[in-house]
C-alpha cells in the first residue's frame, strides 16, 4: 500500500487552482478550442470558399489530385477553350444569393467580353475535344470555326458548369473536362452532360487524338464512337461527307507556312502526318 501523503492547506489550494473547474483551465481550455476552430475555418476557406480569380493561381495541388472547380461561363473565345468565373461555396444562387458575377459592359459574346474579366476568370482548354481552329495571326481559319464556336456559345456561355482539372498546357491554360451542372439533381453527387462529349456528337469537334490526350472518366473509345456516329449520320462539319483536315493537321501546315496540299500530292512518297495535336486533355474537376 502507498504511504499516505497529507497535505498542508496552502498546497491544496495550489493543485486545486489548476483544476478542470478552475478559471486558469477554463481560460486554456477556450484558447485551445479558438485556435482550433479558426485553423478549421481557414482551412476550409481556403479548400472549398476562397475563388481562384485566375489560371496561374490554380493550385498545383488541385490539379495533381485532379479536383473540380465550378463557375459560370463568361466567354468563349474558340471553338474548344472558355473562360471560367470560379464561384466556389455558397451564396450565388438565390433564394439567398449574396455574391456574384461581375457583368460585362457590353453584353453577351461581344468581343470585349474576351477581356475585360481576363484577369478574374480561369482560362479553361477542354478536354478530349479538338474544334476547327479560327483565324489567329494572319492566318486563314478553317471551314466551320464559326460553327463550331456558335455551337460552343450557345450551350455554354453564361451556363454554370463543372471542370475536373487535368493538367496546365504549354499556353498556362487549363486542361480540363467540362460539364453542364444539372439543373434538378445536386451537381455535388451527380455529373451533368459532358460539353466535349456533346461538341463531338453534335459534328462540330473530333476526338484529340495526339499522345498524352485526357479523356476524363468516359475514356478515349467512348469519343471515337461518338465522332463515328457523327461521321455516319453526316452531322454538323460532316454535313458534306467529305474528309475533313483535322485541326492537328492545320496547325502543322500552317505553323510552316505551306500551301494547303492537293489531293494528288497525299502518296505513299509524302511523308506520314499522323493524328495529333490533342493541346490537352481532360480532367475533369
Amino acid at each position: 500500500m502507498a504511504p499516505l501523503v497529507i497535505l498542508d492547506e496552502e498546497t491544496k489550494a495550489t493543485l486545486e487552482s489548476y483544476g478542470p473547474t478552475s478559471p486558469a483551465a477554463q481560460g486554456a481550455l477556450a484558447a485551445v478550442c479558438g485556435s482550433i476552430a479558426t485553423l478549421g475555418f481557414l482551412w476550409t476557406y481556403r479548400r472549398y470558399w476562397k475563388r481562384i480569380p485566375n489560371a496561374e493561381a490554380v493550385p498545383a495541388s488541385l490539379i495533381a489530385r485532379r479536383g473540380w472547380v465550378k463557375g459560370i461561363v463568361t466567354s468563349v473565345g474558340d471553338g474548344d477553350n472558355f473562360r471560367l468565373y470560379h464561384t466556389p461555396g455558397f451564396f450565388w444562387r438565390w433564394p439567398i444569393k449574396l455574391r456574384q458575377v461581375p457583368q460585362t459592359a457590353k453584353g453577351e459574346n461581344h468581343p470585349r467580353d474576351l477581356y475585360q474579366l481576363q484577369g478574374q476568370t480561369i482560362h479553361i482548354r477542354m478536354a478530349g475535344v479538338d474544334a476547327p481552329e479560327a483565324a489567329h495571326f494572319g492566318k486563314p481559319g478553317q471551314p466551320y470555326a464559326r460553327e463550331a464556336l456558335d455551337w460552343l456559345r450557345s450551350k455554354a456561355h453564361g451556363k454554370r458548369v463543372w471542370c475536373q482539372l487535368v493538367r496546365r498546357d504549354q499556353y498556362q491554360r487549363i486542361v480540363g473536362v467540362p460539364y453542364l451542372a444539372p439543373k434538378i439533381l445536386p451537381s455535388l453527387l451527380f455529373k451533368g452532360k459532358n460539353i466535349s462529349l456533346m461538341m463531338v456528337t453534335a459534328g462540330w469537334g473530333i476526338t484529340y487524338a495526339q499522345a498524352g490526350g485526357e479523356y476524363g472518366s468516359e475514356g478515349k473509345g467512348k469519343y471515337l464512337e461518338l465522332e463515328r456516329q457523327a461521321r455516319a449520320a453526316r452531322r454538323g462539319m460532316w454535313a458534306g461527307g467529305k474528309k475533313l483536315e483535322s485541326p492537328a493537321e492545320y496547325k502543322k501546315r500552317v505553323a510552316g507556312d505551306n500551301p494547303a496540299p492537293a489531293p494528288a500530292a497525299r502518296s505513299a512518297a509524302a511523308p506520314a502526318r499522323g493524328f495529333f495535336f490533342r493541346l490537352f486533355s481532360s480532367r475533369k474537376s
